[in-house]
């Protein structure tokens, strides 16, 4: 099963259970071991998934944290929980102890909902203060679960992750600042499209007039690009709906349905309007054959008629739908075929 449909998969568990699981120990094998699972980790595997890790700290003796995940012997993430209804915070966290004490690069934080990996890009071997990857498993985005299948067992690659980890914690912090100008342009930010366009001085009330400005602007030029994204996208599927139309519209032309198929088919209806009403029996031709189905339906087919070739066939179905093709010289044939003809009807009226 594909990462993404495992992550969809656990975050519609957490949105049924969250509300009925109390404890922290009920939030780590509720959502965070099937998370460590999902990873690739075996949480019953010893020499993959340690719980309750302990690493001795200086004089602090005994000291744990809740897991961590083991690669050829080494620890290669450690894992911090708390319950799914704390807000993750961390300062005090047993995470920045362990992390200088142990070989790993990588530090999990996580309320089973809400994770939060950590790595030493600031400093070596000393843990970040901000995470390079946060996100609510519940809520994930396309480019998020690309980075999380980077944690994969198969996957996993320290120096990858790493290189990787820089960029993703500047984007973040971009994204966080653009949002903020969004909100409520800051002076620097207002001043810097003021300038562009504002031929006059920039006194501090022509500013403040142009944050009402940059922020109308900003937003709609988002929407417009976003209008413009769907409408190009909508119609490409119309063009693309248009294409199909016509191709099928051409395949319906090359099909000729001849009077020896319509003759075969009056003989099929002969045989079985003795069980159906004959409104029930309907032909549909096609390139290849000519079919003859109960109620129109393609699942129910009664039998097939091959005719526009140098030798003439008829296609039986069994009780799994199974094609048998038999050879006929000519479609009076077709009536030494009626028990198999009657038992297809049958089944039908069965299921």
């Amino acid at each position: 099963m594909e990462i993404n449909i495992q992550l969809k998969s656990l975050a519609d568990k957490i949105n049924q259970l969250k509300n009925k699981i109390e404890t922290e120990e009920s939030t780590k094998h509720a959502f965070v071991l099937p998370f460590i699972h999902v990873l690739g980790y075996d949480a019953f595997n010893p020499l993959e998934v340690v719980p309750e890790f302990t690493a001795d700290l200086g004089l602090k003796k005994g000291e744990k944290v809740d897991y961590a995940i083991f690669q050829n012997g080494e620890p290669i993430i450690i894992v911090e929980c708390k319950s799914w209804k704390e807000k993750l915070t961390i300062h005090n966290s047993q995470l920045f102890r362990y992390f200088h004490v142990t070989k790993t690069r990588f530090a999990l934080l996580t309320n089973g909902i809400n994770y939060q990996f950590f790595t030493d890009l600031d400093a070596p071997n000393k843990m970040d203060e901000k995470p390079f990857l946060e996100f609510d498993i519940t809520n994930l985005k396309e480019n998020t679960i690309n980075e999380i299948t980077k944690f994969h067992k198969s996957n996993f690659n320290v120096d990858n992750i790493v290189s990787n980890a820089s960029s993703l914690k500047y984007i973040k912090e971009i994204k966080k600042q653009i949002n903020a100008e969004l909100e409520n342009p800051s002076n620097d930010f207002t001043r810097f499209f003021a300038n562009k366009v504002y031929t006059g001085r920039l006194t501090e009330k022509v500013v403040d007039e142009f944050k009402d400005l940059v922020q109308k602007s900003l937003n709609q030029f988002i929407s417009e690009k976003i209008n413009d994204r769907l409408n190009a996208a909508l119609t490409k599927e119309t063009i693309k709906q248009q294409d199909e139309e016509i191709v099928t519209i051409e395949e319906e032309n090359k099909i000729i349905t001849t009077e020896e198929e319509l003759e075969g088919f009056r003989i099929v209806v002969a045989i079985l309007r003795r069980k159906l009403p004959t409104n029930r029996i309907v032909h549909r031709d096609t390139q290849s054959y000519f079919g003859i189905l109960l109620d129109d339906n393609n699942r129910k087919p009664l039998c097939r008629l091959h005719l526009n070739g140098g030798k003439k066939y008829i296609s039986l179905f069994n009780q799994n739908k199974s094609e048998t093709k038999l050879s006929i010289s000519c479609i009076d044939d077709i009536y030494e075929f009626e028990k198999e003809l009657l038992e297809t009807a049958a089944l039908y009226e069965t299921e």
